[in-house]
């Protein structure tokens, strides 16, 4: 579980200025080889039913955009995977995720065997990885 955190001045400044009028609920986590990189997570609400993530670095500049999307949205390649290997009911959350770089890739969490999973698959639908969260 990750804490709640008060951003640098100039994260939040940076949220702000993309995302006007939008409260958000900040978490930080270390990345990088040597887990010495700083990212600081703004969670919040696009609308009533939609969520979205925005990551910065400790400067302020966005590394990645996390907007939660229905399963209709999710490319019909990425779809028939989920429908063959996992049942509907297993799958927790559904997200596009753009990066700093413009990939574009999509995260589905599911719950198998009492144990999450992030499956992901590039822009196209194609499967990528399912990695194991904690």
């Amino acid at each position: 579980m990750k804490k709640t955190v008060t951003p640098p001045e100039l994260v939040r400044a940076a949220f702000e200025k993309e995302y006007p009028g939008k409260t958000a609920v900040w978490s930080e986590e270390y990345v990088g080889d040597d887990n010495d990189e700083i990212r600081y997570e703004a969670k919040y609400n696009v609308n009533h039913t939609t969520k979205a993530l925005a990551i910065y670095d400790n400067l302020g500049n966005m590394k990645a955009y996390e907007l939660q999307i229905p399963l209709s949205k999710l490319p019909s390649k990425a779809q028939t995977y989920l429908k063959k290997n996992y049942p509907v009911k297993t799958i927790k959350e559904i997200a596009v995720v753009a990066d700093d770089k413009n990939k574009t890739t999509y995260e589905v969490g599911v719950e198998k065997d009492s144990k999450f999973y992030d499956v992901i698959f590039d822009a196209n639908g194609g499967f990528n990885v399912s990695i194991e969260k904690n």
